[in-house]
């Protein structure tokens, strides 16, 4: 994958994190973002190689120049790197991780029962498969 790009792994089958990887691929004007999703070879393989849990897919996980970030800070690291006013949501960087996380784990915690959930991995449209890794 290219150096000066951010990955973001996500649940495949979550209608949640699938609209928001739609909702990030139209916001990405300086196409900062590559995808693939937790259940994917890819990124299971790359779950392996930062120590995380391969079977559990309640955290969003973004990889940037090598460092790992999950639940609200990956959420706000992205939203910074978005067009409009997307990155104003980053002050909220300041409110401990525990308190946005308990927030985050809420939303995790019931993301299939409030937003339902697909049997596969949805497939990109033609013109975003090259952003999606694997």
């Amino acid at each position: 994958m290219e150096d000066n790009k951010s990955l973001l792994l996500f649940d495949g089958v979550c209608n949640l994190c699938n609209s928001s990887v739609q909702f990030i691929l139209l916001r990405d004007k300086k196409d900062r973002f590559r995808f693939a999703s937790l259940q994917s070879d890819y990124g299971q393989n790359l779950l392996r190689e930062h120590n995380l849990p391969t079977e559990t897919f309640n955290s969003l996980v973004l990889v940037e120049n090598g460092k790992v970030y999950k639940k609200s800070t990956a959420a706000l690291r992205i939203a910074r790197k978005l067009k409009g006013l997307w990155p104003l949501l980053f002050a909220f960087i300041i409110i401990p991780p525990f308190i946005r996380n308990f927030v985050y784990d809420i939303i995790a915690k019931n993301r299939y029962r409030w937003f339902g959930k697909k049997e596969e991995c949805m497939l990109p449209r033609p013109e975003w498969k090259q952003k999606f890794m694997g």
